[in-house]
């Protein structure tokens, strides 16, 4: 197979819209798994996703869609998920076909619940995919921003520095610029950490701590990353490259951050509960703040904002008493 061959979009929400735009701008046709036939008439019916970004215009005419996961899988060489990671095993689960031989790229931006694995450790301990053969998605670089043609950056994760370079190829774009790096474990590991810390400063946010001590707490925060990706993925990194620092500092400070958004309303005094029920879409740092801290437990990191959200979001501790804890961390 000449990498990446057909290309199948497994998710229907607003990053798996944001990444299914940019690929069509470099490929002629792509396949796009959606959990929902209703959704796919609307889609087809109206030329957009009906119910996510919906300003993006698609030629319909060059997007094979499918409700059938197993049809999707089939029909293509490289698949791209794209699935919110709490809903990850309930789509994978009506997976009968055998998917090892292929190319698996993950843009799920958080652990596998229950179970507490990568994405791509997930993929090859269930379904037997080569390691050689995943590829991963970080930014920093938000859906929204990509249906406004704003500039974006993403970082494609590979072993394979050639497979790296061909999938970037496939995203990039005068505005969206793509960067590869053989970082696979680290820049997943990234991408659910920075939706904890996007939680942590909605908090303060919402709390009106104030600029000098977001500054701070975000400081720490890629301090915090550091430490525990030197301990769970050694590797040689810079931990100020965009995929960790960037990826972070827009998941803390951008208005289109769930995770900031979630936060700031438990900040301005909304019970967890609440919170989520006002959410419109999936505030993934909930989920990933008890899978990170769970998988901590084996790591021992100290990791004083990760269980400072955890106290919070699952132990019912007051934002002020948490975040006055933490703070006393502060380097």
């Amino acid at each position: 197979m000449n990498f990446p061959g057909k290309i199948a979009v497994m998710g229907g929400g607003s990053w798996a819209t944001a990444l299914a735009k940019l690929l069509l701008r470099n490929c002629e046709s792509i396949t796009w798994y959606m959990r929902r036939p209703d959704r796919i008439e609307d889609f087809i019916r109206l030329g957009h996703n009906p119910a996510y970004l919906t300003d993006v215009e698609f030629d319909t005419n060059r997007i094979f869609f499918s409700s059938d996961i197993n049809e999707a899988c089939a029909s293509c060489d490289t698949l791209l998920l794209v699935m919110p990671s709490p809903y990850f095993k309930s789509h994978l689960d009506k997976l009968t076909v055998d998917i090892s031989s292929k190319a698996i790229v993950s843009a799920v931006k958080g652990i596998v619940p229950d179970d507490n694995e990568l994405v791509t450790d997930y993929m090859a301990s269930h379904y037997g995919v080569d390691p050689a053969n995943m590829l991963v998605i970080g930014g920093p670089c938000h859906a929204e921003e990509v249906a406004l043609d704003r500039p974006s950056y993403l970082t494609i994760g590979c072993e394979d520095k050639q497979r790296a370079e061909a999938f970037a190829k496939c995203l990039a774009s005068q505005n969206a610029h793509t960067i590869t790096s053989a970082d696979v474990t680290g820049i997943e590991y990234a991408a659910v950490l920075k939706n904890v810390y996007g939680i942590a400063a909605g908090i303060v946010h919402g709390m009106k701590r104030g600029d000098n001590f977001l500054a701070m707490l975000a400081s720490n925060c890629i301090r915090e990353m550091r430490d525990f990706l030197d301990v769970a993925a050694p590797a040689e990194r810079r931990i100020c490259e965009s995929v960790y620092l960037g990826d972070l500092l827009v998941t803390a400070y951008s208005r289109f951050s769930r995770n900031h958004n979630f936060g700031s309303m438990i900040g301005n005094g909304y019970s967890v509960k609440a919170a989520r029920m006002e959410m419109e879409q999936t505030a993934e740092g909930y989920y990933g703040t008890k899978c990170m801290h769970d998988i901590n437990m084996r790591y021992k990191v100290e990791m004083p904002i990760l269980d400072g959200v955890y106290d919070i979001l699952y132990r019912g501790t007051s934002p002020a008493k948490a975040i006055s804890r933490m703070s006393k961390n502060f380097l």
